[in-house]
């Protein structure tokens, strides 16, 4: 059973409450469960009464669409009113509150999510959920077309729940589902694909999701182009389940544009694109040029490029071990080192900088400070003759 510091408090106050969702999918499937969601059949204004009531804090996080988050010993659980589904449009629901159980549980998306457990233990599975995911069959709540249509999102959360669960021929009917309605994945923000897709390619071993994505037509509709056979390679030989990193290794084209449309953060964009830039280095290089290539560009990207650039040549292991225990050279000197030698601020302090940073560079990055400030000596006694 599900133990988590809070979980007491929260049923005290609420005994008809059930665990619901992913924490319990996660724990018949045996992964480790971090967060947990309640359910109840009770309005939101009752759960905050009766939370406060026990001396808990009741924050209305969503009111309107029935959650509350309940704080107990410092954890926040989200407690959501049963809901039924009044209109869908592809993307939102209007709901309604219910003390239906099997009712809520029908508007989830896939049998395992739809489960429930009570502080007894009992599981609650109206759709045979518990046996889908021993079997490790992804399947949509009743109708699948009827489940897609409702939100279309559910498209691409089927890959990751297939990435994550899945074993062997995927449902026939949530193929033809998302074969069907698979256009409909033009409703969505992109926002909501990028976060998707990340969790699709954050699972242990991804490559049987995208084959699908790529059978399905899917993969085509949100990533043109993409390139599955350097993916399955780059998987197949052990690179980590970075999502960046696999992306670099499925996209194509214009990945400044790709990052752009999927409104990634800018630290994504930085790494994405500095992973997909040519790898310069090789398994035989020395040490004062690897040092260099530290200098530019984090080990965290160069080793990326590594992974990306590995062919049938032997060696690729030892250089990114090389790379990841080296440390990174940080050129010792500063604009203020330049003026300290009576070289007046403006465009010939960077110009001072850049030939003794290149003079650094040439070295291997291996003079210190005191080297470099008597060479900064020599190039402005230099210009001064």
């Amino acid at each position: 059973m599900i133990e988590l510091p809070g979980m007491a408090e929260v049923w005290d106050a609420l005994p008809q409450a059930r665990v619901v969702g992913g924490a319990v999918r996660d724990m018949l499937a045996g992964k480790p469960v971090a967060d947990v969601d309640f359910a109840v059949p009770l309005e939101p204004q009752v759960v905050m009464a009766r939370v406060r009531a026990a001396g808990l804090k009741a924050v209305p996080t969503g009111v309107a669409h029935g959650t509350v988050t309940v704080v107990a010993r410092g954890h926040g659980f989200e407690v959501t009113t049963l809901r039924r589904d009044v209109a869908t449009d592809g993307r939102h629901a209007v709901v309604a509150f219910t003390d239906d159980w099997e009712m809520d549980a029908s508007r989830r998306d896939f049998t395992m999510n739809a489960m429930s457990v009570a502080r007894d233990g009992a599981v609650f599975d109206y759709f045979g959920g518990r046996e889908d995911l021993a079997a490790g069959r992804v399947r949509f709540v009743g109708v699948a077309r009827a489940r897609i249509a409702e939100d279309y999102l559910r498209i691409l959360r089927f890959f990751r729940f297939f990435a994550r669960y899945g074993r062997g021929e995927p449902d026939a009917e949530a193929v033809a589902g998302i074969r069907a309605l698979r256009d409909g994945l033009g409703q969505l923000s992109a926002e909501r694909v990028w976060s998707e897709v990340k969790r699709i390619l954050v699972a242990d071993d991804p490559r049987d999701a995208v084959a699908l994505m790529q059978e399905t037509g899917v993969l085509a509709l949100v990533l043109p182009g993409a390139d599955v056979p350097q993916f399955d390679a780059l998987v197949a030989r052990g690179a980590p389940g970075d999502a960046l990193l696999r992306l670099a290794g499925l996209v194509t084209g214009d990945v400044e544009g790709l990052a752009l449309r999927w409104r990634m953060s800018g630290e994504e964009q930085a790494k994405l694109l500095a992973l997909t830039r040519p790898n310069t280095l090789e398994p035989g290089d020395d040490d004062a040029t690897l040092r260099r290539a530290l200098a530019e560009e984090p080990a965290g990207v160069l080793v990326g490029r590594c992974w990306l650039a590995q062919d049938e040549r032997l060696g690729w292991a030892a250089l990114r071990t090389r790379l990841a225990g080296m440390e990174r050279p940080v050129f010792p000197l500063h604009g203020r080192d330049v003026v300290a030698l009576g070289v007046p601020p403006g465009l010939r302090i960077g110009e001072v900088l850049r030939e003794v940073y290149g003079w650094w560079m040439g070295g291997g990055c291996l003079a210190d400070a005191a080297a470099c400030r008597e060479r900064l000596r020599e190039i402005r006694n230099a210009g001064c003759s």
